[in-house]
């Protein structure tokens, strides 16, 4: 595909992936791309996957820039890591509402209202919230870390309250859950979605823990996006219906061509309201715009990054057996 266009008309008439490819080989530079990407990002992307492997990916590799594809909070993670790298982020205006739904200074009052808890944080955060936390957790290995905390032990858990509800329920836990969702996710409809399972009975649906009650009690699969995608491979059937940004979905018709993956709706059913607006903020354009100009970069200050990185080793090393198992997959 020729993709050609511009900002305001600056970048008319080039061919925007010959001239990416031209300077992730100049600048040794490693592109990095989310699932929620579009599909055209995606399939430029060195790698594409979930967030934190995509920074742990980009980290093993000898690449002097790190391009990050995502929202924000994912580069920082990818600077946390990689402090020697170059992280640029297309559009720095691509954020999270979960990050945003949790400043750093609510939540250590937060935290000093409750010094008998220990703060279990989502990785949908700051580097300023995670350096707040003891341990940060993602989708996929969220159950398995908080298994292995005393049933004494209280928690604190944050930003996503759907995500924290969803796991208290299944493990029988209580904590104390901060108050944040995913604009995404908690735009599915419940009735929308019965109807779209009125018209696939066979078809199980799989939905992200970020998702409402509503939403995760009826899915045959609640798990991480790469652990959706993978269900989409292993699942009876030839039809999946799935309640996650539905760009994950480009990955699974790539991977599955023969199958049938229907995007669970969003509002009346007619809307785009699933569909991420941060992550839609990273274009082609901005993309070469970045590789050209090193620019928006991420900077860190050292100590930040320091206390960020404590919290997302502590989880590594306790979630040793789910994080980095099938979450990113490499460019053919």
């Amino acid at each position: 595909m020729d993709a050609r266009g511009g900002i305001g008309g600056n970048l008319a008439g080039l061919d925007l992936i010959a001239e990416i490819n031209r300077l992730r080989k100049e600048r040794n530079a490693v592109i990095l791309a989310h699932y929620y990407q579009k599909p055209q990002i995606q399939d430029l992307a060195d790698f594409v996957g979930d967030s934190l492997e995509l920074s742990r990916k980009a980290a093993e590799t000898d690449a002097d820039v790190i391009a990050f594809c995502g929202v924000r909070f994912m580069a920082e993670t990818a600077k946390i890591l990689s402090p020697q790298k170059i992280v640029v982020l297309p559009d720095m205006d691509a954020g999270c509402s979960l990050e945003d739904s949790c400043p750093p200074g609510p939540f250590k009052a937060f935290r000093e209202a409750h010094p008998d808890h220990m703060a279990l944080s989502y990785i949908n955060c700051s580097a300023e919230v995670k350096a707040l936390s003891d341990i940060i957790v993602t989708s996929s290995s969220a159950e398995t870390i908080i298994k292995q905390l005393p049933p004494e032990q209280k928690i604190i858990f944050g930003p996503d309250k759907h995500l924290g509800g969803y796991l208290a329920r299944k493990l029988g836990r209580e904590m104390l859950l901060w108050p944040g969702v995913c604009i995404v996710h908690e735009s599915f409809s419940e009735t929308e979605l019965l109807k779209l399972k009125a018209q696939y009975p066979d078809a199980p649906i799989a939905a992200h823990p970020e998702c409402p009650a509503y939403i995760v009690d009826h899915a045959d699969y609640v798990g991480s996006t790469s652990g959706i995608l993978n269900f989409a491979k292993t699942m009876p059937g030839d039809t999946l219906i799935v309640a996650t940004e539905p760009h994950i979905i480009h990955q699974m018709e790539l991977a599955l061509p023969d199958k049938t993956f229907i995007g669970a709706p969003g509002g009346d059913g007619n809307c785009n309201c699933n569909v991420c607006p941060y992550m839609a903020l990273n274009t082609l354009e901005k993309l070469y715009l970045a590789l050209r100009d090193l620019q928006p970069r991420i900077e860190m200050d050292e100590e930040l990054r320091i206390a960020a990185k404590r919290s997302l080793d502590r989880m590594l090393e306790m979630a040793s057996s789910t994080v980095g198992k099938g979450d990113v997959g490499a460019r053919a």
